[in-house]
């Protein structure tokens, strides 16, 4: 699988080949102090490594309020759950929060079995999360 980058500000961030019939996509933009991941396709153990990589980068970075756009992902599998709780412990220690928006019902599904969706602030959406800022 080749990846693409994406540039948010002065970093660049790996992605995996996006849109129009392709697997996985993530997109970074900011919505003032919060940096949002927006995700479309299927994440799994195929193509997890780009949204562990834009995370790391971000945290690695300085960014510390991190919010996980679901919207546009039809699928998400133990790796990319994975991926997520281990950016959260990285947060966590340095003083940061990632949250969730926008779990589409088989993708929220999988976090309510495991879980992982009383570990997670959850929202609707990127606009009720951006409304509370206290949980993101």
């Amino acid at each position: 699988m080749s990846f693409t980058y994406l540039r948010t500000g002065k970093r660049w961030f790996p992605m995996a080949p996006s849109a129009d019939g392709e697997r996985f996509a993530v997109e970074v933009r900011s919505e003032g102090d919060v940096l949002v991941f927006a995700l479309t396709g299927e994440l799994d153990h195929d193509t997890a490594e780009p949204l562990r990589a834009a995370l790391t980068a971000a945290v690695d970075g300085g960014a510390r309020r991190l919010l996980v756009d679901f919207s546009g992902l039809r699928f998400c599998d133990s790796t990319g759950l994975n991926v997520l709780l281990h950016s959260r412990l990285t947060l966590r220690e340095e003083g940061g929060s990632i949250a969730l928006a926008g779990l589409r019902p088989p993708v929220a599904r999988m976090f309510r079995i495991t879980g992982a969706d009383g570990i997670f602030p959850v929202h609707p959406d990127v606009a009720h999360a951006l409304a509370e800022p206290r949980h993101v």
